[in-house]
């Protein structure tokens, strides 16, 4: 130690208590009486250990005493952590404090730091730290001496924590799925008995221990109490009580549950009368019958403690009688009174029935049935009647009512003929009320007495056409019986339309109205060759609706539709048919045309065609046909085609006079007319034809060669021509040649080679053209007589120019 440090000494025993005061901070306890400060440190964390307030002026020095000895090692000097304090953790300076990283087992002890300002005697005060490390507990271990004890027997659980400072507490829980977490015990006590274990202490136990540091859960472990089992308790659903025990109604479903408390569960096997019949808790009877009454027996057996126990049970089926309490009137005393009866037979026991309106009228009670008779007279119209029923499978008593009603209006009649004819039905009918109305046909004389409705079935017969029917209705209420008439009768038939007459091209419809008889018919059509009208033809349709039956008749055509149709009716007593004529008429017929213009493209594979109409009448439109033929002649007007005349354009507006067709084959020739249409009338086809060829437009182009080749031709003898005249010396006999012909006088009035320049020139010949084409031709015969001299041919009057007949002949 340097002699700041020999200062300090002298001075710590006053100073200690200050600088402990001024480094207090939170979690950090001293003693006074000891002058020294106490700190707290965990294991593998971190503590800072601080040396008061000084400034940087001062050279502080931390050393550390281990407990129990008195050697003071020093750790750190300012701005320097020595190597002897590695074993304490990671050792860092924080200014003037100590801080300890990863704190150790061995850096528990006393702590010095001294502090004073270099080159002079000042002193800070020195600061004392005992430093304990806290070790914090671990995970502890449970166990227990009997996992499955009985119940009744003493349990031992002990908790075992192998590293921790003390003091530990330790906390015991149990955790159940039921109730939650609950606490057995506190205290420093590490074992917990049950003395003895009951089926309450069952489930999962945990301890928990903790000191000053933490505190660590251990792994639960289940305690599981055997127990059991109790006397079984039998549920039945649905739940009804009898006098012997329980009932059950005929063909529920009967569940029988038995439970009794058991750990582990216990088995459960079910007995009928004393013999086994099921094995488990719940013994479901899906349709129970009146011949299951009896006992059952549920014996609960704990195949783990080899006990046993059982309960029994009486179970009494009742059955309802079938179905549901009938409540209802009918006719009595020969249609004079009306006898309410209320009735509901069978069952166990046999249900008890009572009207609640008696009053003083006759009351008659036998099994399962009441009947009450009041006089029909005095009976008012929804007068409403109530009767009772209990039955021991009723939770409480039913009823059942009935209502006295006569139904409004009266008898309804009708004949009906089935298919083919073959029978007639007489129906009638006055349904509602209360009792039923009885009706009877002819006073009974034919068919059955019924109820709301009499049918009376029978073989047609042609006498029975006019034949008259009586249904009589009969009912308590009423003061005298109604009846209802019906008389069979053939069909009628009527039109409000007997003949039609339309245009050609539109629809049409022919009604056909059937008069309501008895029995009833449907109407069928027949056409104009007397075939019978499918409904679902494209040509017809037919409407019906309420005896009238509409024939529609589609796009008419003069020439297949016109004619008679009939609409016929047939019952079983007779058959009518009535006729109807349709009347289609074409358009009037579209004017004459002829062909104007018939002239071929250039190439032949298109052709222009142009017409005219003739007189008067109405049109709607053109159509051109084509024919093919090999021959290449020209047809001649009206000549017979064999082969058959396309449609190659149709729909032409009427205003047009004139087509364009194309896709023609230049190696065929074709023939052509044209038609007038009016609607669907088409008028006299126009004369046959066949295209023209166009105009032949050759001669412009031979006269526009001839012209370019004499052109050519003139040029080129110019320039010979001067050449020889210029070139007489060098080339005498080639002058000659040319002009052998002169006078002697003529060749010397040519002085110079330069005079030829001044020759006239040739003159074009005269053209013509004829059908084969244009030909030009220029000759020395077409351009000046034999006869005359040359001279006579010069260009002027002063000089006898050389003249050359040039002859040019052009050809295309």
């Amino acid at each position: 130690m340097d002699h700041g440090l020999t200062r300090d000494c002298k001075l710590q025993k006053f100073l200690a208590i200050l600088c402990a005061l001024n480094s207090l901070t939170f979690g950090e306890t001293f003693s006074l009486e000891n002058k020294v400060l106490t700190v707290n440190g965990v294991l593998d964390r971190s503590v800072e250990l601080k040396c008061g307030d000084i400034d940087a002026s001062y050279v502080f020095i931390w050393t550390f005493i281990i407990i129990g000895t008195h050697q003071a090692i020093p750790i750190a000097r300012k701005d320097n952590v020595y190597e002897e304090a590695s074993v304490l953790g990671i050792v860092t300076l924080a200014g003037s404090s100590l801080v300890i990283n990863k704190l150790e087992p061995r850096a528990e002890g006393h702590y010095t730091c001294m502090a004073f300002r270099e080159g002079t005697y000042l002193t800070a005060p020195t600061v004392y730290i005992d430093l304990t490390v806290l070790v914090p507990v671990i995970e502890p271990s449970l166990q227990i001496d009997d996992q499955t004890p009985v119940e009744g027997t003493p349990v031992q659980l002990s908790c075992t924590v192998k590293v921790g400072t003390q003091p530990i507490t330790y906390i015991w829980q149990r955790h159940t799925i039921l109730d939650g977490s609950s606490t057995l015990h506190e205290g420093n006590t590490s074992i917990l008995v049950l003395d003895p274990a009951t089926r309450s202490h069952t489930g999962w136990y945990t301890c928990t221990v903790k000191n000053m540091v933490n505190e660590e859960t251990s792994g639960r472990l289940y305690l599981d109490v055997t127990y059991g089992p109790d006397e079984p308790e039998i549920s039945i659903k649905p739940y009804a009580i009898s006098e012997t025990g329980f009932a059950a109604n005929e063909l529920e479903e009967v569940t029988l549950n038995c439970s009794a408390a058991s750990n582990p569960p216990c088995h459960y096997i079910w007995f009928y009368n004393y013999s086994q019949m099921y094995t488990g808790q719940m013994y479901v009877i899906p349709k129970i019958s009146r011949t299951q009454t009896g006992m059952y027996t549920c014996l609960a057996q704990n195949a783990h403690l080899n006990t046993r126990t059982q309960s029994t049970i009486s179970l009494t089926v009742y059955y309802l009688p079938v179905g549901s309490p009938t409540c209802t009137a009918q006719a009595h005393n020969n249609y004079k009174d009306v006898a309410l009866w209320c009735s509901w037979p069978g069952g166990f026991p046999l249900a008890k029935l009572k009207w609640l309106q008696p009053n003083e009228d006759k009351v008659i009670v036998s099994n399962s049935n009441a009947t009450l008779i009041k006089n029909g007279a005095q009976l008012q119209n929804g007068s409403s009647f109530t009767c009772s029923i209990s039955h021991p499978s009723l939770k409480r008593n039913i009823s059942c009512s009935t209502t006295v009603v006569m139904p409004p209006g009266g008898p309804n009649c009708s004949a009906v003929a089935t298919k083919m004819n073959e029978f007639i039905m007489l129906t009638c009918e006055w349904t509602g009320g209360l009792p039923r109305i009885t009706l009877q046909w002819n006073n009974n004389l034919i068919g059955d007495i019924k109820e709301s409705s009499n049918i009376y079935v029978f073989k047609p017969d042609r006498t029975y056409n006019g034949r008259l029917f009586t249904c009589t209705a009969l009912h308590p209420m009423m003061a005298e019986p109604a009846d209802c008439l019906i008389q069979l009768e053939a069909p009628v038939l009527y039109s409000p339309q007997l003949e039609t007459s339309i245009l050609e091209g539109h629809n049409v419809q022919l009604n056909c109205s059937l008069k309501l008889a008895n029995p009833s018919s449907e109407i069928t059509w027949y056409d104009n060759t007397n075939k019978e009208i499918i409904t679902d033809s494209q040509k017809y349709g037919i409407y019906k609706e309420n005896g009238l039956s509409i024939l529609t008749v589609r796009e008419t055509e003069w020439d297949t539709d016109s004619g008679l149709y009939r609409c016929l009716a047939s019952n079983a007593v007779g058959n009518t048919s009535l006729l109807l004529r349709l009347r289609v008429n074409k358009y009037p017929t579209p004017p004459n045309v002829t062909i104007s213009k018939l002239l071929y493209s250039r190439q032949r594979t298109e052709v222009d065609l142009e017409w005219m109409t003739q007189g008067a009448g109405d049109l709607t439109g053109f159509m051109v046909q084509r024919q093919a033929s090999i021959r290449s002649v020209p047809i001649p007007k009206r000549s017979v085609q064999t082969a058959a005349w396309d449609t190659v354009a149709s729909g032409i507006e009427p205003e047009i006079r004139g087509h364009k067709l194309g896709g023609l084959d230049p190696s065929i020739v074709y023939a052509f007319r044209i038609l007038a249409v009016n609607h669907k009338t088409t008028g006299f086809p126009s004369e046959v034809k066949t295209p023209a060829d166009p105009p032949n437009n050759v001669y412009p182009a031979a006269i526009g060669a001839g012209f370019a080749g004499m052109l050519v031709a003139s040029v080129v003898c110019l320039l010979v021509f001067q050449y020889i005249v210029r070139n007489r010396e060098n080339n005498p006999r080639l002058h000659d040649l040319f002009f052998r012909g002169a006078a002697a006088e003529s060749r010397e009035n040519i002085r110079n080679p330069e005079d030829a320049e001044t020759a006239a020139d040739g003159e074009e010949g005269p053209s013509g053209s004829n059908d084969q084409g244009p030909v030009a031709e220029t000759s020395a015969e077409a351009a000046a007589p034999t006869d005359v001299p040359l001279s006579q041919l010069s260009a002027g009057p002063e000089e006898a120019p050389v003249n050359v007949t040039i002859t040019v002949t052009a050809t295309s």
